[in-house]
């Protein structure tokens, strides 16, 4: 990452962000036309993600994780390597570094910090999640956790701005329910859902930092 993008996109997240407004392009609704609606009657729990940019052989990547099978909202979807906030985390920055540096084994000291993107709600499984962008000097050497992670996805963001991997299918999730989704076609994965809507603002505010170079 060029010391001009890093700056550029370092200024532009500190400006009014898209949110909701890329959230919704990528939002999932009930095969019948309805939108899902959740219910959550307790205080959401505050997490972050990292979204990891580094340069290899002349393009910028970032690390997805493939989450394991298992009983829950989240079960074997793809996502940004991130979780919850714990007692001891200086702030939310601390806590994408640290889940980062736990599940996929980048180390937290060498990572610049750019910024954040727009806080996201989890509904499914109640948090308030902050994507945080940060920089890393060199290639990482990804040690993934065993518990936690299946498959370090790495992901061209040419890829991700690419307007062919925006694609639709039908997700079932649950107790079958059956969902029409938009979602990322990325490393051969379907990336959807809360990890999605946070790449497309991130997808919005690179186009305009393009826009603006030409």
């Amino acid at each position: 990452m060029g010391p001009t993008f890093a700056q550029q996109l370092k200024n532009r997240l500190e400006l009014d962000l898209p949110g909701d407004t890329s959230h919704r392009i990528m939002m999932p609704s009930l095969i019948s036309g309805e939108r899902i609606r959740f219910a959550n009657s307790k205080k959401p729990r505050d997490g972050a993600v990292l979204i990891l940019f580094y340069e290899k052989d002349g393009q910028l990547r970032f690390p997805l994780i493939q989450r394991p099978q298992y009983n829950g909202p989240h079960g074997g979807q793809i996502s940004l390597p991130g979780g919850k906030w714990e007692e001891g985390d200086q702030d939310l920055f601390h806590t994408a570094l640290r889940e980062a540096e736990e599940e996929i084994g980048i180390i937290a000291d060498k990572t610049s910090i750019i910024g954040s993107l727009s806080s996201f709600s989890v509904v499914a499984s109640n948090h308030q999640v902050l994507p945080v962008i940060g920089y890393y000097p060199e290639v990482p050497k990804y040690i993934p956790d065993q518990i936690e992670v299946d498959e370090v996805v790495d992901v061209a963001l040419d890829d991700l701005m690419d307007e062919t991997n925006l694609k639709r299918t039908e997700i079932v999730v649950g107790n079958n329910v059956r969902l029409d989704s938009p979602y990322f076609d990325l490393g051969n994965k379907v990336v959807w859902g809360a990890t999605a809507g946070m790449l497309s603002e991130l997808k919005h505010i690179v186009l305009e930092l393009r826009y603006e170079q030409f």
